[in-house]
């Protein structure tokens, strides 16, 4: 009777350390692939900022050129009104 029971309690044990394995091994897949999700997503999230930088820097420097333009050509405007007027105060 004592060995019957043994057996019993190891049969028992085998049989939970099995539901255990399943049940981990189960949740190490869903962490796997939830982790694998969120790394994906992660990288396209950060390919669109990337491109979205890049397209507002590259409009930024534009628009720096066209400033830049802007105030050369308006100290050439003023350096030739200059130099034009600058005999007559001699």
């Amino acid at each position: 009777m004592a060995t019957k029971t043994k057996k019993t309690q190891a049969t028992l044990i085998d049989t939970t350390a099995k539901k255990v394995l399943g049940l981990t091994v189960k949740a190490n897949d869903l962490a796997l692939n939830t982790t694998e999700k969120v790394a994906l997503k992660s990288i396209e999230l950060t390919e669109k900022s990337l491109g979205f930088s890049n397209k507002v820097l590259k409009k930024g420097l534009k628009a720096s050129a066209k400033n830049q333009d802007i105030v050369f050509n308006t100290l050439d405007t003023v350096k030739g009104k200059v130099v034009k007027f600058i005999p007559k105060f001699k």
